[in-house]
């Protein structure tokens, strides 16, 4: 969706303006952030930079393996001014996968394909909570957008978590007009975006554009049905992700009070 200067700018104010009562509502002050110098890391550091000044910002890049555009995360770091680090995760990806082959034949035949795609992007949330409970009153901040979670391109436990979301009602068009509006470069936020493990295009996993499921998300236009359909499916089945955990009901009294996350007698 196309916004108005206007729109932009009070969207960016009322962001702004969400992540300082995030952070005070839940008791931090500094924002950890996982960056892979895309749009959406870029454009949340640059947000939570406005919010809590770059000295509360930290970046942590984590590159499995050689990765090619990791110049791209420090760039945008040095560019705001926030403090950062590289943590690479292969270590960590190869214990775990030691592991995981040494119970092949008891309780698993083999390590799924889904496995090996998904334990990445969970041992970097892993890792952030790890780095954000060393720092104190700190909090992991999510980088997701809409248009990711809406088909749920989206890992469970991985980069559906965090203490809270600026983007995950926002699109990714959406997103870069943000990035543009509060000044950042455009070299980071129009990068091609990938999933940095099978070397493909966001797009080229989804099949189909952004731009095709922009426009269905914001106004219901799909370009034939067959697109429309896979949308819908993938929408339908990806809910889990981002439900909170089922609890079953006792029905057992609970003589307390409860006011926002916080119970009181």
């Amino acid at each position: 969706m196309k916004l108005s200067k206007e729109k932009l700018s009070n969207l960016t104010d009322d962001l702004v303006e969400w992540i300082k009562d995030m952070m005070e509502n839940s008791g931090g002050e500094k924002a950890i952030i996982g960056i892979s110098g895309g749009k959406d890391s870029s454009v949340v550091a640059g947000l939570c930079v406005h919010a809590l000044g770059e000295e509360n910002v930290f970046g942590i890049l984590m590159p499995h393996g050689l990765q090619y555009d990791i110049s791209y995360s420090y760039e945008i770091c040095k560019h705001l001014g926030i403090k950062y680090k590289e943590v690479p995760i292969t270590k960590m990806m190869n214990s775990f996968f030691d592991e995981l082959e040494s119970i092949k034949g008891d309780f698993i035949e083999d390590i799924s394909k889904q496995t090996k795609l998904n334990l990445p992007p969970r041992i970097r949330m892993s890792l952030l909570y790890a780095i954000s409970q060393s720092i104190e009153s700190s909090r992991v901040v999510n980088t997701s957008n809409l248009s990711e979670d809406w088909v749920g391109y989206a890992t469970i436990y991985g980069d559906t978590t965090g203490a809270f979301s600026p983007l995950a009602m926002l699109t990714t068009d959406e997103v870069v007009q943000i990035g543009r509006y509060i000044g950042i470069p455009e070299k980071f936020i129009v990068k091609v975006p990938e999933d940095g493990l099978t070397k493909k295009t966001d797009e080229d996993i989804l099949g189909f554009t952004y731009e095709t499921l922009n426009k269905y998300i914001r106004e219901g236009k799909a370009p034939n049905e067959e697109i429309k359909n896979k949308i819908d499916k993938m929408h339908k089945i990806s809910r889990f992700k981002f439900n909170t955990i089922p609890m079953f009901d006792s029905k057992l009294p609970v003589k307390i009070k409860e006011i926002g996350n916080l119970y009181t007698s």
